[in-house]
């Protein structure tokens, strides 16, 4: 459910008006509904509330302090992957006592970071990450939670470029290998033990996978407490999907999700930490684009959109799909015709979508991309020397520019031509 909606002919992002946006802020430019985003963030409160937990928002999913600071006042935690992200997390007023340190390829500068920022754990990938934060710690004279990513080697059946949890991803220690690296881990000065996690992918739209690792999840705890350790977290990740086709059966529900974790680790008496990011907000963020030409081809016809693939790249990286939508709503039944929607760069690879079924647009109509909160802003560029695009924050029948657009001068200014030259 999303709170995007057509209101007399018109589609908006809760009361606004999506076309009041375009004409006062700009295309292409991202919508985000707090409603939207609050919404979702209570239903994975309401799937764990059978036991201590802490829901942290993956913050690669999307990392501006506007959504940041709404679910951390919601009571969010904050799942982070360099020290970046965990800077705009305590910016957005996120204690570091909530946020976890996850990711392959921590420096010893972001462990100093964290450990000296605070840091409520440290998911540790592999023994040298374990031996260098150790070193950091002790220099530091500090104690740090720590967390070992164990890789189950579970199909997560979904996207090669987002799957994480089989032997042959760079993600985490073997399984078969958790002990010994446990035991390391306790050995090392400066660390402490407190839990597992686990992460197997992203855009899950089936629960066995996670029913399979949480299931292996949960023997490694018992034989690791049976080892001496003091387990008392369980991180179990993120990934569930969401539906980017509106024709498509649902995937589940964060209810029956966390039903999962409590029959596979419910019994353990654990604290449950998940990272949930594309679930939050995937669904409570649009593109909103402006249509540029309708340009007749050879047996095809191109709309021309003013977005573009450094806009929202997963298209172009993932042949990811969102369904594109008039801003303008046409009546049941309307003409529609295949074309391919593509935008402005000098790429082939800038196409959103081949044949799509759409009604006739003209040039400086509107249209919308849904389900584009997630891994849309975050992962835009300024490739064609085209400035990032701004993004907006709407509740009820307001709305801020949460990220305004540079201008062209402002991008040019970042660059330093030598005085030599």
């Amino acid at each position: 459910m999303d709170h995007f909606n057509y209101l007399d002919g018109q589609l908006h992002a809760e009361q606004v008006p999506l076309s009041r946006i375009a004409a006062e802020v700009g295309t292409p430019v991202y919508v985000y509904s707090s409603a939207t985003l609050t919404r979702h963030f209570l239903q994975f409160r309401q799937a764990l509330d059978w036991t201590d937990h802490l829901i942290c928002f993956a913050v690669k999913a999307n990392s501006n302090l506007a959504v940041l600071k709404l679910l951390g006042d919601l009571g969010a935690g904050m799942d982070v992957v360099s020290g970046g992200e965990y800077a705009r997390a305590r910016a957005a007023g996120v204690p570091g006592g909530r946020i976890v340190f996850s990711g392959v390829g921590k420096t010893r500068a972001e462990m100093r970071q964290v450990i000296e920022g605070g840091i409520r754990q440290v998911n540790v990938e592999s023994e040298p990450e374990l031996e260098a934060l150790s070193d950091v710690a002790t220099t530091l004279g500090a104690s740090v939670p720590v967390a070992v990513r164990v890789n189950p080697d579970v199909d997560a059946r979904t996207h090669a470029k987002i799957a994480t949890g089989k032997s042959e991803n760079k993600f985490g220690i073997p399984i078969a290998r958790a002990r010994e690296v446990y035991a390391l881990a306790a050995k090392l000065p400066g660390l402490q033990v407190v839990g597992i996690d686990m992460h197997i992918g992203s855009q899950l739209t089936d629960l066995e996978p996670y029913r399979q690792a949480y299931g292996k999840m949960a023997d490694l705890c018992r034989t690791l407490r049976g080892d001496g350790h003091a387990i008392m977290r369980l991180d179990m990740g993120g990934g569930l999907g969401i539906p980017y086709r509106r024709d498509n059966a649902a995937p589940p529900l964060p209810i029956e999700y966390g039903q999962v974790i409590r029959e596979t680790v419910g019994d353990l008496g654990c604290e449950i930490e998940i990272e949930p990011g594309r679930n939050i907000v995937g669904n409570a963020g649009i593109l909103l684009s402006g249509v540029v030409f309708l340009k007749r081809g050879e047996g095809r016809d191109f709309l021309i959109l003013d977005a573009a693939m450094n806009d929202l790249i997963r298209p172009a990286m993932y042949d990811a799909h969102h369904d594109i939508v008039p801003v303008t709503q046409r009546d049941v039944g309307a003409l529609v015709s295949p074309v391919d929607v593509v935008g402005p760069v000098c790429e082939t690879g800038d196409t959103f979508a081949r044949g799509a079924e759409l009604p006739a647009l003209a040039a400086g109509e509107l249209v919308a991309f849904r389900s584009a909160g997630a891994y849309g802003a975050v992962m835009a560029s300024e490739y064609n020397s085209r400035p990032l695009v701004p993004e907006v924050l709407v509740a009820g029948d307001r709305y801020a520019v949460i990220r305004p657009r540079p201008s062209i001068e402002e991008m040019l200014a970042r660059d330093v031509i030598p005085e030599w030259l």
